[in-house]
């Protein structure tokens, strides 16, 4: 079917038809924009989100990602990041492969489209001025014919008539000729004109617009064509990128897969692991019957049998250590003496209670009740070293518990080595340098080197020291720790990210079940008190205020740790009254504060003062 032939008279809608098809392809244009910069859109909002996730440099998030999920996690963002160069490269290839080709293509077509129907319009006009020729000259026959006939019948009548002379007859007939002839003019003018028009107008009915039409036919067909091709190029630009979009998703799964919860077990034991040893049983305290129980002057630990040797701080052994020992001041703000109160003097006055205190009604086992009242009390004090110098952390990491503070100074002693590896090299590079301008005096001076090479040396020296001091700390540590293997060594080191610390100055808050705080002693600390390290760190502690007053009623000899003594009248200070388990804390001054049993005073309580309870 041609358009030439079946739509001979469909020129303005064939106009309008073209018209529509061209708006068509500019709307899928618009359409391959509008998609490119949504996938452009995408690929940002993706990006800025994979960029949001990533840890931060030197920060704590960068630590976290030692354990396999975390990495499976950061994989997953830098795959992100390639499947949103992936949208940005099916952006890219629809812009240039589309969008610019139909753009184009589109300034083209309607270029040729204003051609064919420019000479479509030159056509119409021709045959129009044709016909207008042809309307003109058959008027004009028609004139003359009509002037003819009337001459005709001017001269017959003349003729006929005897009245006319024969000069006006003869003139009548001359005329009569005249319009004659002009009437056989312009007949064989308008039979000319004529079969002029037949033949332009079987011309342009039959050629010219055949072949305009059939190019517009053939342009349109195009368009169709490059419109289909384009929505082929469409889909294969998304086909391309799918290996890629689907090796990123593979990346993700085969990440996923190597998430190892054994592996980040194993980390949470390297980055949190203290080195202490778990505190060991807890006596029975019987307070059925008075008896007395041997306590160390420098422990808090009791004897755990008849038999078996009363643990000291020196020697050898194994004992479990509070870290926290400071007398009548420390031992005292922890717990009251293990020990029951002993029961008053025969002569006890009626306000004097003849058995001993009165258990409360709900009994709870006073070290650790104690403990835990001074935990809960100050939450935020993790180490009292650093808490009197400002939050610190100490350069030897001394406020860690003994593993990390391991795996710190490991580190430590690992970054200096490179620094001091880095100078050395340097310190090499500059020395060439030197040798080289003893040779060649022209490329530079030698003296000038002198200065940065000493400063090197220098750096060097400076590095070294601060080495050896943080080995000296590290083999301390490692000498205290129970024995590692060589793989076990190499594994912590592997993992190392947390900071490491000691016992050995301050300790951080971990209560055992018990409610102690205990380290293994070391060989080398034979005969030293571990506690004395910490003699000057509680010299700042507020005291308790007081919440009352009381009259001791005999004379107690305090001759165990955290006990006063007092005389019978003395009056002293209440800053924490007995709790059940028959202790009173006192304090005579600043200085001289302790327990004494409660059956030994008589207290006076002010109502107003807080924390002012009474357990009974």
């Amino acid at each position: 079917m041609s358009w030439g032939t079946e739509l001979w008279d469909q020129f303005d809608n064939l106009e309008k038809h073209t018209q529509w098809g061209i708006d068509i392809l500019e709307k899928y244009i618009k359409f391959v924009k509008e998609r490119t910069e949504i996938e452009l859109s995408y690929a940002k909002q993706l990006r800025n989100l994979a960029k949001k996730y990533q840890p931060k440099k030197n920060s704590k998030e960068e630590e976290e990602y030692r354990y396999t999920a975390c990495k499976a996690f950061l994989s997953t963002l830098n795959e992100m990041n390639d499947y949103a160069g992936q949208h940005e490269v099916i952006s890219e290839n629809m812009t240039s492969n589309i969008t610019v080709e139909l753009a184009r293509y589109v300034q083209e077509l309607k270029q040729e489209r204003k051609s064919y129907f420019h000479d479509g319009r030159k056509a119409q006009q021709h045959i129009e001025i044709c016909w207008k020729q042809l309307e003109s000259s058959k008027r004009r026959f028609e004139r003359d014919c009509k002037e003819a006939d009337r001459a005709q019948q001017y001269f017959e009548k003349m003729d006929a008539d005897i009245n006319v002379t024969k000069a006006d007859v003869e003139k009548a007939r001359q005329q009569a000729q005249v319009r004659h002839q002009m009437a056989e003019d312009s007949k064989a003018d308008y039979s000319s004109i004529l079969q002029k028009f037949n033949h332009e107008q079987h011309e342009y009915y039959h050629t010219h617009i055949p072949n305009i039409f059939q190019k517009i036919q053939e342009m349109e067909e195009r368009r169709i064509v490059r419109i289909g091709d384009s929505m082929k190029t469409y889909a294969e630009v998304d086909r391309q990128v799918i290996p890629i979009i689907g090796k990123c998703l593979d990346e993700i799964v085969k990440a996923a897969e190597s998430i190892d919860q054994k592996n980040d077990s194993q980390l949470v034991i390297e980055a949190y692991k203290s080195g202490f040893e778990p505190p060991g049983d807890i006596e029975f305290e019987d307070y059925t019957q008075p008896m007395k129980r041997t306590v160390s002057d420098n422990s808090l630990s009791n004897s755990r049998g008849e038999g078996k040797p009363e643990l000291k701080f020196g020697g050898k052994s194994k004992g479990k250590l509070w870290p926290f020992i400071k007398k009548n001041k420390l031992m005292s703000l922890l717990t009251s003496p293990h020990q029951p109160p002993p029961p008053p003097p025969a002569s006890a006055s009626p306000s004097a209670v003849p058995n001993g205190p009165q258990s409360p009604k709900q009994q709870k086992e006073p070290l650790s009740h104690r403990f835990n009242e001074f935990m809960t009390s100050k939450p935020k004090i993790h180490c009292f070293r650093s808490l009197k110098r400002g939050g610190a952390t100490p350069e030897d990491f001394s406020n860690l518990p003994p593993e990390q503070r391991r795996k710190k100074l490991q580190q430590k002693v690992d970054e200096l080595n490179k620094e001091i590896q880095k100078e050395m090299d340097q310190r090499d590079a500059i020395t060439k340098m030197k040798d080289v301008y003893l040779k060649n005096p022209q490329m530079g001076d030698p003296a000038s080197l002198d200065h940065k090479l000493t400063e090197v040396s220098q750096n060097i020296e400076k590095l070294r020291l601060e080495s050896q001091k943080f080995e000296a700390w590290l083999a301390e540590v490692e000498g205290r720790l129970p024995a590692r293997s060589e793989q076990a060594r190499r594994q912590s080191g592997m993992f190392d990210a947390q900071n490491p610390a000691t016992v050995n100055n301050c300790a951080q808050d971990r209560e055992s079940p018990d409610g102690s705080y205990t380290e293994e002693q070391s060989q080398e600390g034979e005969g030293k008190v571990l506690a004395t390290d910490f003699d000057d760190e509680f010299d700042e502690e507020e005291p308790l205020p007081a919440i009352g007053t009381c009259k001791a009623l005999y004379t107690f000899e305090g001759q165990n740790e955290g006990t006063i003594s007092v005389v019978e009248g003395e009056t002293l200070y209440v800053i924490e009254e007995d709790k059940g388990d028959g202790w009173t804390r006192i304090r005579r001054n600043e200085d001289e504060e302790g327990y004494v049993p409660t059956s030994y005073v008589e207290v006076y309580l002010d109502k107003n003062a807080k924390g002012a309870k009474t357990y009974i």
